[in-house]
This record gives structure tokens, C-alpha cells and sequence, in this order.
């Protein structure tokens, strides 16, 4: 058994605290998004609690900045089920999108976070199918609420639980 260590130092994580709750200069933002990231950036910059979204945030973060890819699948993923994430920002005055986990260094792992379509099956189906083919990626599917993972159990049972018996393959 390999031991593999997942400790992140502290000034590591404060770092990509900091430029993922940072939003660049020169972009106009709407206020809601300006004060979200504020209130972060003093979240870790003061050293208090960290809400989950935070938590979640800095454990993207920290793959990333190690070179890992990260990609994140399921209905309003972006903005995250109960507006806690924020991953994608759209700017006020146009159509581009911020997406602060995407610059956090110059060499760093790729984010690739997608909005889907409500078809548990088909999506989960797809990321356990991108998961085999990128093993060295964290890939997530999120399912918005508990009974929408009705509707992907036969993904659940037939793959995720059952594949590293049936067929000797992990995933």
C-alpha cells in the first residue's frame, strides 16, 4: 500500500486563497460578485473560518496549482448549486466569463467545469467514461439534489460500484 500524502501547507493554500478571491482590475463585475470575493479575500486574509465553498475552492486550488486537471460536470455547477461557488463569473457589460481557478499560476493544471442537461444517465455515464480515459484528472459529477441520482443508478450499480469486481478496472 502506497502512502500518499495530500497536506497542503498553510501559506500554499492562503496563496491560492488569494488569487482565487481576487478579481482582476480593469473588469467590470456585478456587486453581488464584487462582495462575494471581497468578503473571501478577507476570509483568508484574516485567517477565520472557512465556509465550505472556500474549503471546496482551496482543494480545486491546490490540485491545480500541483498540475492536476480538475473538471467538475452537473446542472448549474458554475454557479453552484445554492450560490456557493461562483467558479464562472460573467462580466456585467458583456459576455465574458472570469473563471478564477483557471488563474491561479502560469503552469497549473486545467479547470473544465460544465453546466449539463438534467439526463443523470447520460452525464454520469460520460464522466465515468472520461474518467477511465484521464485518469490523472478529478472528475466530479454533482448531483444538484439526492433524487436526481435516481435517475443514474444503473451507472452506480452496473459501474461505479460494481467494475472493480466484474472487470478487475478501477476508476
Amino acid at each position: 500500500l502506497k502512502v500518499v500524502k495530500t497536506k497542503v501547507a498553510e501559506d500554499q493554500l492562503k496563496e491560492i486563497g488569494e488569487k482565487i478571491s481576487s478579481l482582476p482590475n480593469g473588469k467590470k463585475f456585478f456587486r453581488k460578485s464584487q462582495k462575494l470575493f471581497k468578503e473571501r479575500l478577507e476570509m483568508i486574509q484574516d485567517g477565520s473560518a472557512l465556509d465550505w465553498a472556500m474549503a471546496e475552492l482551496l482543494a480545486y486550488g491546490s490540485l491545480l496549482k500541483e498540475g492536476y486537471d480538475v473538471r467538475l460536470s452537473g446542472q448549474d455547477v458554475e454557479r453552484g448549486t445554492f450560490s456557493h461557488r461562483h467558479a464562472v463569473l460573467t462580466l456585467e457589460d458583456s459576455e465574458e466569463e472570469y473563471i478564477p481557478l483557471s488563474n491561479i499560476a502560469e503552469r497549473q493544471g486545467n479547470f473544465y467545469i460544465y453546466n449539463s442537461l438534467l439526463s443523470e444517465y447520460a452525464v454520469l455515464g460520460f464522466e465515468y467514461g472520461y474518467a477511465m480515459a484521464a485518469p490523472h484528472t478529478l472528475t466530479i459529477w454533482e448531483a444538484q439534489f439526492g433524487d436526481f441520482n435516481n435517475g443514474a443508478q444503473i451507472i452506480i450499480d452496473q459501474f461505479l460500484s460494481a467494475a472493480e469486481d466484474k472487470w478487475h478496472i478501477m476508476n
